[in-house]
């Protein structure tokens, strides 16, 4: 039951993160994942490890574009 607590915290931190366009955000964002990938191997519900995997890859490529628009100072 704590799991979801923590996992929920945690998510809103990095998404919070994120609108302050910090890098912390998608670190955070990723780490989430980490706990999920945990959670799901602790309770044996793999599924939420594919979850886990699909989130971090659109979390990097977010962040590349992210990076690349800031790097020509175009912000939405």
């Amino acid at each position: 039951m704590m799991w979801s607590y923590v996992l929920a915290a945690i998510g809103v931190t990095g998404i919070f993160f994120v609108g302050r366009k910090t890098i912390w955000g998608w670190l955070v964002l990723l780490l989430n994942e980490c706990i999920w990938i945990a959670y799901a191997l602790a309770t044996d519900q793999y599924g939420f490890i594919l979850m886990a995997t699909a989130y971090s890859a659109v979390y990097i490529k977010s962040y590349l574009a992210w990076r690349q628009e800031a790097a020509k100072g175009i912000w939405i």
